[in-house]
């Protein structure tokens, strides 16, 4: 569960009007402890769980899953004897769910409202909200409705979005919750830290459990009477958050909004922020796959020194098992005088980097489809296979064991999978646009998800090739005299 450290995430929100094509996007690596614990990518048919009763395996948590489950993709993990743990979709309504970002919750008030045994928890959150709900909001809602009635097992952010909005929503105690909307011109960075700091309650942009200010009124825990720091009520400030969680954002913020200069170990960093420019799909991805690059921070770098290095812990890691960036694209606008017949809403699209992101690239892949590309189902839990999942964990283990000598390796291709992702991508969402049936669109996606993870799994091979010879090159076990020995 998420308060075990199981998965100890960063997220990245955008609002509308803050990213340069207008789509709202929501990104999240998700991390666990070990390097090694398999994904699957697929999309789960509609219907598909209707009238069946989920129990969690973690917790204990049960819930019967009504009539009338969308469509929806997902990330579970390969070995489900621990949950589900689906993480990440969009469903046919084309909202987007990520679930969860794990945080902690300060001893004072998980005294008076505490975790529910038997609670839900991360394994089973994604299941139980995202096949039933329309909007953003919605969703929100029905999470926020499930966590009064049968309480939570851990505190927990979750993310939400539709073509409108983005928002972000965090569990604290065994009942209670707020969420709050992302302002359209804005971004928010989250690293395992309850973020949401003044909650205004007469604006239609927070959502919060019944109950809640008489809760914190009740039991004295408002530090600042008159106003409401959700952060500053419920949250913690240790030598943990320092190391741990601050610097994160403060590096995301530094990427998004280099002008404003700030302290890596301040609790004071704002959750929401403006960017110095227009924030595209890269510009988050540059985020979710960074380790402090140029700063004497940086594990793999040649700033600093062995302690500085060390210091704080990085965003990517080796044991991030993916990352995504999901984009839910505004419903077109029809030019003046346009004759073509334009889809009613263009599909939102998963840039999946499947284990640790900046050494595998994006990969987009459009969900208004029926089914992912199988090689990214299927995965062995305990042993490397031929799907997707264990050749990318494959390349990040032969990358970074001697950096040093793969870096050149590691940077053009990461730069040569960039240019090809978004390049198959522009060249896909043009011929989408183009056709207005839904049927002749879910068949031109489902091609272009399958060309894209083919020729992405090719590449990934022979760049696999490039490293077993260049490591085997530097082998410390060489020794040269002359020409001749």
């Amino acid at each position: 569960m998420g308060i075990e450290g199981k998965r100890s995430c960063t997220s990245v929100l955008v609002g509308r009007a803050a990213t340069r094509d207008g789509s709202v996007i929501i990104a999240r690596n998700e991390d666990n402890t070990t390097p090694n614990l398999a994904k699957n990518l697929r999309v789960v048919a509609a219907g598909a769980r209707d009238g069946q009763t989920l129990e969690s395996s973690e917790t204990g948590f049960t819930f019967t899953m009504s009539e009338g489950g969308m469509r929806y993709t997902a990330m579970p993990d390969a070995d489900t004897s621990g949950g589900l743990y689906e993480e990440a979709g969009v469903n046919s309504a084309h909202v987007a769910m990520s679930a969860t970002e794990s945080a902690y919750t300060n001893d004072l008030v998980l005294a008076h409202d505490p975790y529910v045994d038997a609670g839900l928890a991360e394994d089973a959150m994604l299941t139980v909200v995202l096949p039933y709900v329309r909007t953003a909001r919605e969703g929100v809602r029905r999470l926020g409705r499930i966590v009064e009635e049968q309480g939570s097992a851990e505190a927990n952010g979750v993310l939400f979005a539709d073509a409108s909005e983005a928002w972000y929503m965090e569990i604290a105690t065994g009942h209670h919750w707020v969420a709050q909307r992302i302002p359209d011109d804005c971004y928010a960075v989250v690293a395992n830290q309850l973020a949401i700091q003044e909650v205004d309650f007469a604006s239609d942009d927070f959502l919060w459990s019944e109950g809640i200010r008489e809760f914190v009124e009740a039991h004295h825990l408002n530090p600042h009477p008159g106003t409401f720091n959700f952060r500053e009520i419920f949250g913690t400030a240790t030598e943990q958050d320092v190391h741990y969680n601050t610097p994160r954002v403060w590096y995301g913020q530094k990427l998004l909004t280099p002008s404003v200069e700030q302290d890596p170990e301040s609790f004071d960093l704002p959750f929401i922020r403006r960017a110095d420019f227009k924030i595209g799909m890269e510009d988050v991805a540059r985020v979710l796959s960074s380790h402090f690059e140029l700063t004497e921070f940086d594990p793999i770098g040649r700033r600093g020194d062995a302690k500085t290095r060390t210091r704080y812990r990085a965003i990517a890691l080796s044991r991030t098992q993916d990352s995504h960036i999901i984009q839910v694209p505004a419903a077109p606008a029809t030019e003046e005088g346009d004759s073509v017949v334009r889809p009613e809403a263009l599909s939102p699209v998963c840039w999946t980097a499947i284990g640790t992101p900046g050494i595998s690239p994006y990969i987009p892949l459009f969900t208004d489809v029926d089914a992912w590309p199988q090689v990214l189902d299927g995965a062995s839990w305990s042993e490397p296979d031929e799907g997707a999942y264990w050749l990318y964990r494959t390349l990040q283990a032969l990358s970074d064991a001697r950096y040093g000598v793969t870096e050149r390796l590691v940077q053009q291709f990461a730069s040569a999978q960039r240019r090809a992702m978004h390049a198959h991508f522009a060249k896909s969402r043009a011929a989408e646009w183009g056709l207005s049936l839904a049927d002749e669109r879910k068949m031109l996606l489902a091609r272009a998800n399958e060309h894209v993870v083919e020729q992405a799994m090719t590449d990934a091979r022979a760049q696999l090739g490039k490293l077993v010879k260049v490591l085997a090159e530097a082998s410390p076990l060489s020794y040269t005299m002359d020409a001749n020995l």
